[in-house]
């Protein structure tokens, strides 16, 4: 995926959109910052979260970080590959590296996320 075609939270989190359902992960920055990720805790499949809500964690060498979901949604499938290599969200966070797909429960959460350009700024 191309970092400039997704839409950003304040907490590192990128979104996805694809036919009304979404992916979503932790940026480049986020992993970096992270350092060597060695374990993601997932949701259960069917689980629903409104927007802001932690879905999972992430452990590292030296961390542990929360996910926050970026939108109300449920959850549809999880990249149990991330159970065998977690250390795929520091080598490509945006395209294999993602965490959950989602259906989106409400479309006018996305309004309040950012753009790349306004993520930028913030980094």
């Amino acid at each position: 995926m191309n970092e400039k075609d997704l839409l950003f939270t304040k907490d590192h989190e990128w979104i996805s959109l694809k036919e009304g359902c979404a992916f979503i992960g932790i940026t480049n920055h986020a992993q970096s910052e992270l350092g060597d990720i060695i374990f993601v805790e997932f949701p259960e499949v069917g689980e629903e979260f409104n927007s802001n809500d932690v879905f999972g964690t992430i452990e590292a060498v030296k961390t542990v970080a929360d996910l926050y979901m970026p939108v109300s949604s449920k959850i549809l499938e999880i990249n149990e590959a991330l159970d065998a290599e977690p250390e795929t969200i520091n080598n490509d966070p945006y395209n294999n590296g993602w965490i959950v797909k989602v259906k989106l429960k409400n479309n006018d959460d996305l309004k309040s996320l950012l753009s790349y350009d306004d993520y930028k700024k913030i980094i």
